[in-house]
């Protein structure tokens, strides 16, 4: 039974360890008729994978690792086959260049360079390159600060290979859009930007020694930011059809998969949990968490599935959209989360400043792989989006837990208090925003309003449903100190909001007609209060009894 690739994004040593492989080689036909262009896909699709697989076909360095392609699908394409390790290929990742100030991330790429031309290093004795050429490219291999320098080194790179080789180079750029994402987060974003459009701007708008440019990314940054002037530059989105199938698994390769390791009768499992994503027209599912449930079903068939993709980092976006977000927001998300659609227009070529315009977040949610397009309503502008699955929804309902959990800490201590001032106007006022900001009301009954309060003040000392008086309290909150406050909450759920007010009162009364504020227990502390509270989905009314 083959091993499964799991963290593994090197083609040559999936295929020569004989690891269990999706063959995406057709994939290299599609790049054959492009010359340069752009794959955004979600981060854990495979696009690192899918690079450096293009690299040991093309690179003309692995005439050696021919044989790895020997039993895979290209291989049957005469056509394809006869650019087989014909280029020179410079293979730049730039998913690591994840530091928090502009002067770091240029050390970072000054290393990269490094790095092309250590793999290069018969330029640095070429015969065809003359001294002063020789000598730049020794002053990039041992490093240089110099801002200009680095824009420029990627092109000058080039243009030595392809004088060296006779032959035109293909740059692959795995992850370009990691730096701008960084350099947003901690404030370098305009020196990123203009660093970044310098370096793709001359290599690949003016140079005339390249055969093509393949980048991948998460995100389609918009042509005004970086992709200045370049307009034989394509892009083909999670909403083009081009080349769909080639990033993530699809239904077939999911079955054959689970066939392989005796897991079949899964499928559906699978299916709720990781399918759901859309690409063009094409089925398609998570395949890093995938691998990682059926590598997890292998240990032990009873565990069950969770969200593998939760895991890995990038989650943010959605933590701060539910942080920061409107009230019109999070009806939206709840509406999400209740397995509903939402329409929205969808704008495909963003910059990391389009973050902050709520009008662009599902935009960003959608091309990051956290919704899924349900149904097209105005071609290339309006869709219908849903949360794609089980996994993805479990990070939108931690999100949301982590957020209102942030939201109790803030806010329990003074709602306390003000139960205790007998302060029931700002009570009422403080607990109906902390309605408002919390997660959603999916079951409008009392049960609900009432496990919502023990959460609220769960690092209390809360008790509920006990015996007191003439009947059970909902719940009772004793003080730590003697010379505390003990307060009684009586919960109704009200059927409209116009019954809101009485349902409080019948709630006040009932605790005053039942006693519940007798118990003998209460005697010792300095007072004992109760308060009856009706809800209406999101707001509340409070009475004293």
């Amino acid at each position: 039974m083959r091993r499964l690739p799991i963290g593994v994004d090197n083609f040559k040593t999936i295929i020569d360890k004989n690891m269990y492989y999706i063959d995406k080689t057709m994939w290299i036909k599609d790049i054959i008729d492009e010359q340069f262009v752009l794959y955004p896909r979600p981060r854990r699709f495979g696009k690192t994978l899918n690079m450096s697989m293009l690299y040991y076909f093309f690179s003309n360095k692995e005439k050696a690792n021919a044989y790895l392609f020997d039993n895979l699908e290209i291989h049957k394409d005469k056509e394809a086959m006869k650019h087989q390790n014909q280029y020179p290929v410079i293979f730049i990742t730039l998913k690591d260049m994840k530091n928090n100030t502009f002067e770091k991330q240029l050390s970072m790429y000054d290393e990269l360079i490094q790095n092309t031309v250590g793999r290069n290093k018969e330029l640095l004795a070429s015969q065809i390159l003359d001294e002063k050429e020789k000598s730049k490219l020794n002053n990039f291999y041992y490093g240089t600060k110099d801002e200009i320098d680095l824009q420029n080194a990627l092109t000058f790179i080039v243009h030595c290979l392809e004088r060296h080789y006779h032959q035109k180079v293909i740059i692959l750029i795995d992850e370009y859009d990691v730096p701008l994402q960084c350099a947003y987060e901690y404030g370098y974003y305009d020196e990123m930007v203009n660093f970044l459009r310098n370096v793709f701007s001359s290599a690949l708008k003016t140079n005339t020694a390249l055969e093509k440019g393949i980048l991948t990314g998460c995100l389609r940054i918009s042509k005004e930011s970086i992709f200045t002037g370049l307009n034989n530059f394509k892009t083909y989105s999670i909403l083009e059809l081009k080349s769909s199938q080639y990033f993530g698994f699809t239904l077939s390769e999911v079955k054959e998969l689970l066939q392989y390791y005796g897991l079949e009768k899964y499928i559906q499992e699978v299916k709720e949990w990781y399918d759901g994503y859309l690409f063009g027209d094409t089925e398609i599912y998570n395949p890093w968490s995938s691998l990682m449930y059926v590598d997890r079903k292998l240990q032990k068939e009873s565990l069950q599935p969770i969200s593998f993709w939760a895991n890995t980092s990038g989650n943010d976006i959605v933590i701060n959209y539910i942080k920061n977000g409107d009230q019109a927001l999070h009806d939206e998300f709840e509406l999400l989360m209740q397995g509903k659609a939402i329409t929205k227009e969808i704008k495909p070529e963003l910059t990391y400043r389009d973050m902050d315009d709520i009008n662009n977040i599902y935009s960003f949610l959608l091309m990051t792989g956290y919704l899924k397009v349900h149904k097209e309503i105005k071609p290339n502008e309006e869709y219908e989006l849903i949360i794609p699955n089980q996994e993805v929804y479990k990070i939108y309902d931690r999100s949301f837990m982590d957020y209102f959990n942030e939201i109790k800490r803030q806010s329990k201590n003074e709602l306390i208090a003000l139960f205790h001032e007998e302060e029931v106007k700002k009570a009422q006022s403080l607990l109906n925003d902390i309605l408002d900001r919390s997660i959603s009301y999916y079951d409008n009954y009392e049960s609900f309003y009432h496990g919502f309060l023990i959460g609220l003040f769960q690092d209390l000392e809360v008790t509920s449903n006990k015996e007191s008086g003439d009947g059970r309290f909902d719940l009772e909150i004793l003080p730590r100190r003697l010379d505390g406050t003990v307060v009684i909450i009586e919960c109704k759920h009200s059927a409209t909001l116009d019954d809101l007010i009485d349902d409080s009162k019948k709630a006040a009364e009932q605790i005053v007609n039942k006693r519940y504020l007798s118990n003998a227990k209460y005697q010792k502390y300095h007072k004992s209060v109760g308060y009856g509270i009706s809800f209406y989905k999101k707001q509340c009314y409070i009475t004293k009894a």
